[in-house]
């Protein structure tokens, strides 16, 4: 019976397709409804730190690398020179004083040049390590940030807090990009990057970011940091892989959220997200194979519903929203915090803290991309200069 053979070649067909369908959006689901646990602990935590009033406020070395010009470079290192703390000293360190272009230094500033090269250790990291060893002697804490960043005036006092409390080895912010006036792949680069931020909340953190974290003197020196940052590119994964294995926890500290105002093109955007995930694949191996694995089924099943409501499948259309709305309205949750934590970009928000809704979706993609593009070769270029990055040990 050649028609009852064609109706079984099309049923089992009909069934293989909806047995791989549901391969990629029963995974994609879960992961959507499971992304919103914690949230609420979340803002929680954020709304108390926020309130709360440091009261240890030991004397402290504040160390920003410099190398060339940085969209608003001069706004930048005076915001780090104006902090609410009652005793800090301010470091630029640089390779060569090439590096640090003119008028750019406030007042009250110590200057340290790192010359010499070793092509197994990032120049950043080198640059650190001098300028912890020049650091005035009674320094309690090591605070770093980066000259892409400007800081709020309480941003060292909220950076600081967390070190007082029992456990912690090491605090950290993170950044907001604030691009004004912004761009498409500016905005969409904040999108993109603030998902990481959903790593950091109440309890131990999975990493420092190195743009703003702090850690104790002795601390700093019982752990060894400096052997711990030879030969590595990243000051913050080696810094963070050290506390960690002393058992010491990673606090977040959400009023040390740093806005970034620079802006950036499709190109230069692709390379840098190209650069982090290629940093985190060698430093933080686990991490970057558990992103892979989730934006894989994410948007395997964002496709699979796509193409399913295409051909009239009006399940496939509630699964598609489903799977979306929990990560938009994370986004947004993200977004709402980061106003509370930064109330001097109130304005930017009210323009723009809705792309971190809409937009998540399409910034999913971009995360596969850079995932994908990253998972080959060892090799980055960063601040003009080229690395070949080694795994640890």
């Amino acid at each position: 019976m050649p028609g009852a053979n064609r109706w079984k070649s099309a049923a089992c067909y009909a069934g293989s397709l909806v047995f791989w369908y549901w391969c990629f959006v029963g995974p994609a689901l879960l992961l959507a409804i499971l992304s919103l646990r914690g949230e609420r602990k979340r803002a929680a935590y954020v709304e108390r730190r926020l309130k709360e009033t440091p009261k240890d406020l030991p004397p402290a070395s504040v160390i920003v690398p410099v190398k060339g010009e940085d969209d608003g470079l001069r706004e930048n290192l005076a915001a780090l020179a104006a902090q609410d703390y009652p005793d800090y000293e301010l470091i630029v360190v640089a390779h060569s004083a090439a590096d640090i272009p003119p008028g750019v230094l406030p007042n009250k500033v110590h200057v340290v040049l790192a010359p010499g090269d070793d092509p197994s250790t990032g120049e950043k990291v080198r640059n650190l390590s001098a300028a912890v060893a020049m650091a005035r002697n009674y320094s309690r804490v090591f605070a770093f940030a980066d000259s892409d960043g400007r800081v709020t005036r309480g941003w060292l006092r909220a950076l600081v807090a967390p070190l007082s409390e029992p456990g912690v080895g090491a605090s950290t912010g993170y950044r907001w990009f604030t691009p004004e006036p912004p761009t498409f792949w500016s905005l969409m680069r904040g999108v993109w990057d603030a998902v990481a931020l959903s790593r950091l909340g109440s309890g131990d953190c999975g990493f420092a970011w190195g743009g703003s974290m702090a850690i104790r003197r002795e601390t700093f020196y019982d752990l060894e940091i400096r052997e711990h940052w030879k030969n590595t590119v990243s000051d913050d994964y080696a810094l963070s892989a050290a506390v960690r294995e002393a058992g010491l926890a990673i606090a977040f500290a959400p009023g040390a959220l740093v806005p970034c105002y620079e802006r950036i093109g499709a190109r230069r955007l692709f390379a840098w997200m190209r650069r982090q995930m290629t940093i985190t694949r060698v430093y933080n191996g686990r991490m970057w194979w558990l992103a892979l694995a989730a934006h894989f089924f994410y948007c395997g099943g964002m496709a699979a519903s796509i193409a399913a409501s295409v051909r009239g499948s009006r399940l496939a259309e509630w699964a598609l929203i489903v799977q979306l709305s929990p990560g938009m309205l994370k986004g947004l949750n993200r977004a709402t915090l980061a106003k509370a934590a930064l109330p001097e970009c109130e304005a930017w928000f009210k323009r723009h803290q809705w792309v971190h809704a809409i937009w998540v979706p399409l910034g999913t993609w971009l995360w596969l991309a850079a995932l994908v593009s990253s998972a080959f070769g060892n090799t980055i270029h960063w601040r003009g200069n080229r690395y070949k990055l080694k795994r640890p040990g």
